[in-house]
């Protein structure tokens, strides 16, 4: 989003605002889905006139609402001009609102409509292709207008949040955000692991008295856990899947992943463990990683 003159859009008050419209069938849905995931304060189909309002309100929680997208489609009565007369005053109030709009085949959504076996919002008493063909018509005066067209026709889900990602996302908003959670299995496994590490294998500093009162976080600690035989060639294979496994993710458009690594208790291995990968992870393009003791400090 361009700043205006006084250091942001919107008089100043550096909201982001986007308009997602297009045809029935062309992916507004994933397109607000994706819009979500990257931050953005999404509301779908809000009547015409109350946009600027919605707008404007959100430029005054100071700061809690910084990027908002509204999408649209020709449920709302009046639509084309309205929403027209809207993107002006958005525009004229300083927001530049950016218009995303979404199409694709006749014969495409003819096959779309079908998988899901819904009629068409405008087609009446007649047939599917009588509604596309009547919506293209309504909407082409927005689309002639849109800052950014997309054809879905030959594009995967993925493709197309890739795309709007592209257009819409910042660098930390388009990251795969990683916790790396250590436990201990006599307190259960974490529900919510993607992925989980059994660092058992290593011996406990429980059984070395010196350690025993002491925690992963502790340098004597870390220390003997990190030099057991083993351990290095873990954490680089386990390093190594992990960049696999994050690229995968981001290419799925899958923004989350909870790592969890655990040991009996929770407090020596699976704790060290965590901390040293979390610092390698930390240092690759694509991760935002933060790492979480579950369980340090229950015995």
């Amino acid at each position: 989003m361009e700043a205006d003159s006084e250091g942001g859009s919107g008089r100043g008050s550096g909201m982001e605002v986007a308009v997602v419209s297009g045809l029935s069938g062309a992916g507004r849905s994933t397109a607000a889905k994706c819009l979500e995931d990257l931050g953005w304060f999404v509301v779908d189909n809000l009547p015409p006139e109350l946009i600027s309002t919605m707008v404007e309100l959100g430029a005054q929680a100071r700061g809690a609402i910084t990027k908002v997208a509204v999408v649209m489609d020709v449920r709302s009565r009046a639509f084309t001009d309205d929403l027209a007369s809207v993107i002006k005053d958005l525009d004229a109030n300083g927001y530049k609102p950016r218009v995303l709009f979404l199409e694709a085949t006749d014969a495409v959504l003819v096959r779309r409509f079908e998988q899901v076996k819904r009629g068409h919002p405008m087609q009446g008493d007649g047939r599917l292709a009588d509604g596309i063909t009547a919506e293209r018509a309504l909407l082409a005066p927005l689309r002639d207008e849109a800052d950014l067209i997309l054809d879905t026709s030959a594009l995967s889900v993925h493709q197309l949040r890739a795309k709007i990602e592209d257009a819409f996302g910042s660098e930390a908003s388009t990251q795969t955000r990683v916790t790396v959670l250590s436990f201990g299995y006599k307190y259960g496994l974490p529900m919510d692991a993607d992925l989980v590490m059994d660092v058992r294998f290593l011996p406990n500093p429980f059984w070395i008295p010196e350690l025993r009162d002491h925690t992963g976080l502790d340098g004597d600690v870390r220390n003997y856990v990190l030099t057991q035989e083993g351990a290095e060639e873990f954490l680089e294979r386990y390093h190594e899947l992990l960049r696999l496994i994050g690229a995968g993710y981001r290419r799925e458009g899958k923004r989350y992943l909870t790592l969890a690594v655990g040991c009996t208790g929770g407090k020596h291995r699976s704790v060290a463990l965590s901390e040293e990968l979390s610092r390698r992870l930390s240092n690759e393009d694509g991760m935002a990683v933060k790492v979480v003791h579950r369980d340090l400090g229950r015995e």
